[in-house]
């Protein structure tokens, strides 16, 4: 086997290595929210991420479903430069018991719109905020997404499998407060929750986008890595190669 040979075959190593930890970043890369978890009865704020995912167009709307046997007597967002978002109101298909007394219809989705100029390009995330509440004790909670692209694809996230390819953004309910600045507020006085959840959500936009730049920054630091082990793979048989070369 010759030196050029040898070398070729390192840097087919190499490629295969930027390939495997490429790959599940990619994947990764689905509508999420966070907190993904809230206190029962409470008033929570979560924040919606969107990434956009296509190369060649871009996202210009987006639609969070929300639950109708388990509904949320109170739906409020924060509003975002550029988009404008609409309340979904449906009539349920059967009253519901909550703690204001019965209800038959809620909001049922949240549909945020992009205007133009204002879409989510390549290689760029949005977050949206809503304020939740009363949360319900309910276990967990599935909120499908629907992301529509400038091309006409639409992405629905709406898959509760393990192994999902889809998977929709879920909001667990726990008994322990969710420990985050957007998290869960007591339910004593529900104008006064909202206003609280309102407020978190405002100072909350600094604190997601520094957890976006902390995740970023370590996935460029493995990616070096790897390039920095396959490289000096790359010299170290090279030089061997020289040093028998030069016995011969």
């Amino acid at each position: 086997m010759n030196t050029r040979t040898i070398t070729r075959l390192s840097v087919a190593g190499t490629a295969g290595l930027l390939l495997a930890v490429a790959s599940p970043l990619a994947a990764s890369a689905h509508v999420t929210i966070d907190p993904a978890s809230a206190e029962p009865g409470s008033y929570t704020v979560i924040t919606v991420k969107v990434p956009n995912e296509s190369a060649t167009a871009e996202t210009e709307s987006v639609e969070i479903a929300l639950p109708t046997d388990t509904p949320f007597s109170s739906v409020r967002y924060v509003p975002v430069a550029g988009w404008t978002t609409e309340l979904v109101r449906t009539t349920l298909p059967e009253p519901v018991e909550v703690e204001a007394g019965e209800i038959t219809e809620a909001v049922t989705s949240v549909v945020f719109t992009a205007e133009p100029g204002s879409e989510i390009a390549d290689g760029e995330l949005q977050q949206f905020e809503l304020s939740l509440g009363p949360v319900p004790d309910t276990g967990s909670i599935v909120l499908p997404a629907t992301q529509t692209y400038t091309d006409g694809d639409v992405v629905s996230w709406s898959e509760t499998e393990a192994d999902a390819q889809y998977p929709a953004p879920v909001l667990y309910i726990t008994d322990e407060p969710a420990g985050d600045d957007h998290g869960a507020h007591s339910s004593g006085d529900s104008a006064d929750s909202d206003t609280d959840a309102a407020d978190s959500a405002s100072s909350g936009s600094t604190d997601a986008g520094s957890t976006e730049t902390s995740a970023a920054t370590d996935v460029v630091a493995r990616v070096i890595g790897v390039v920095g082990f396959a490289v000096g793979a790359i010299g170290v048989v090279l030089a061997l190669l020289a040093r028998r070369k030069t016995a011969n």
